[in-house]
């Protein structure tokens, strides 16, 4: 689409904004480090685990400078952006150790800066400042929105909703559609209910059973201090794609909200946070989508890519950074190993690479340094060998959240079980040829994965230090996203 006079103001806006950025960094040294992940893929424990780990003294073998001792201290400073909430770092750190529950998940943008005192490969003393960025990566999936009309968006939202999966969901919402004249007079009690369904059904989409990714418009089922503003209350319409909305129809309602949406939610978090980003981590919960089947593995394999779509990647220059900047590096990291044996954890990588393939390509080619990890920013599980039989099965003991179901049994969230997870396949090609039966075609026991949600460790104070979170492959993951920067 050609620029609009708006995103013409949008590019030079960013432009200025990437200019004052480097004039400050080029004073302190300073990554913009963004984190996020599709619902339930675990931000903020990646976040608290990292920062907690960095300060207090965790176990990081194979992140460089932290295991050679040329990083003196980590410690947090005030944000630099007074209008975003501060990660609630400190709370989240108590909810982990002391309560063994997950902190809620990110329903808004927050931020922590994070300072790290260092010493350069030569000798030299440095520092490098960490601001790390905490959104929804629903959020994400708004971005292409800018350069859809509502009549585009409209016809792409219906054919998926019209899929087999989504259409039992989405029932009562084309029903409602069908009672609809879009050239009709505008109706704001017909919009209202139209909103209501269409969010009903991206909420039912969302549910463990079916795992969906794919879910814009992302504020609909965050909503936060916008819920019931015309900006949200809109929706889908059977309309041509080149077609003309009449003056004072129902059309020409619908799309100046969507319209609206685009400039009160989608322009400001592009030009205020997204657009300043230098590194970026992607946190994926595919172990939901295994347990849902395989039309929720497609979904993320689209959602992922419609992700990576978004990002303004390339190596990163001098005139990149003052005028247009560049995500120069991202990792993909596949959440919850630790509700895998280890003897899956390479698989388990194997298959968010498979996932990511085609869009990492275009990445890699642009110049953009592209990893793929599996890892778990805090272990909840150990691991043990069950004997069943003669046959020694490779198992992992944790505790279940109360509620969780597994065998006809309910866990009461105190007892500690051994589960057998099962294997996943060595060729990540059987899981996409769609063979598998998930939860949205089968009961739990008869599904082929059924992986349980577990609690927080156990963890033991030595003495008056607070006890290290255990972790898989936060240090590899450290060493890729800022590594090279404390050389």
């Amino acid at each position: 689409m050609a620029l609009s006079l708006t995103d013409i103001v949008e590019e030079a806006r960013l432009s200025a904004r990437a200019l004052w950025d480097y004039g400050d960094s080029f004073f302190n040294p300073t990554v913009r480090l963004g984190v996020t992940g599709l619902s339930r893929a675990g931000k903020t424990v990646f976040i608290t685990a990292l920062i907690h780990g960095l300060t207090r003294g965790g176990r990081f073998p194979v992140f460089e400078a932290y295991a050679s001792g040329r990083i003196a201290r980590a410690h947090l400073e005030p944000q630099p952006d007074d209008a975003v909430p501060r990660f609630d770092y400190e709370n989240h750190v108590r909810t982990l150790v002391e309560e063994r529950r997950w902190p809620n998940s990110t329903t808004d943008i927050s931020e922590l800066r994070l300072v790290i005192d260092y010493q350069r490969q030569n000798g030299a003393d440095r520092t490098l400042t960490l601001d790390i960025v905490d959104y929804p990566g629903e959020w994400l999936l708004d971005l292409p929105l800018l350069n859809k009309s509502f009549e585009q968006w409209s016809a792409e939202s219906l054919a998926l909703s019209r899929e087999p999966l989504r259409a039992g969901l989405a029932a009562p919402w084309h029903e409602h559609l069908k009672t609809l004249d879009p050239e009709g007079r505008e109706d704001e009690q017909a919009a209202l209910r139209s909103a209501k369904l269409f969010t009903e059904y991206l909420r039912a989409c969302r549910d463990e059973r079916f795992a969906m990714s794919l879910l814009p418009p992302g504020r609909f089922l965050m909503p936060g201090n916008l819920a019931g503003s015309p900006a949200l209350t809109f929706a889908p319409l059977e309309v041509p794609i080149d077609g003309a909305a009449p003056d004072g129809s129902l059309w020409a309602m619908m799309r100046r909200r969507y319209e609206a949406y685009k400039d009160v939610v989608v322009r400001p978090f592009f030009r205020d946070h997204f657009a300043r980003l230098d590194r970026q981590i992607v946190l994926v919960d595919a172990l939901a989508a295994f347990n849902a089947g395989p039309e929720a593995l497609h979904d993320l394999e689209a959602a992922l890519a419609g992700i990576l779509d978004c990002f303004r990647i390339g190596r990163g220059t001098i005139l990149s950074t003052l005028f247009r900047p560049r995500i120069d590096r991202i990792l993909f990291a596949a959440t919850k190993a630790d509700h895998l044996h280890h003897q899956s954890h390479d698989r388990l990588e194997a298959i968010l690479r498979r996932t990511v393939a085609k869009a990492a390509e275009r990445a890699e080619y642009a110049g953009a340094a592209i990893d793929v990890v599996a890892l778990a920013a805090v272990r909840a599980t150990r691991e043990a060998q069950v004997a069943r039989g003669r046959e020694k099965l490779p198992s992992i003991l944790g505790t279940p959240a109360s509620g969780e179901i597994a065998d006809g049994e309910t866990f009461d969230g105190e007892t500690e079980v051994a589960t057998f997870p099962g294997d996943l396949p060595a060729d990540p090609e059987e899981l996409f040829r769609g063979t598998f039966r998930g939860l949205s075609s089968a009961a739990a026991d008869k599904a082929d994965y059924r992986f349980l949600r577990f609690r927080p460790p156990k963890l033991v104070r030595e003495g008056d230090e607070e006890p290290a979170l255990p972790h898989i492959r936060l240090d590899r993951a450290l060493q890729f996203l800022i590594g090279d920067r404390l050389q």
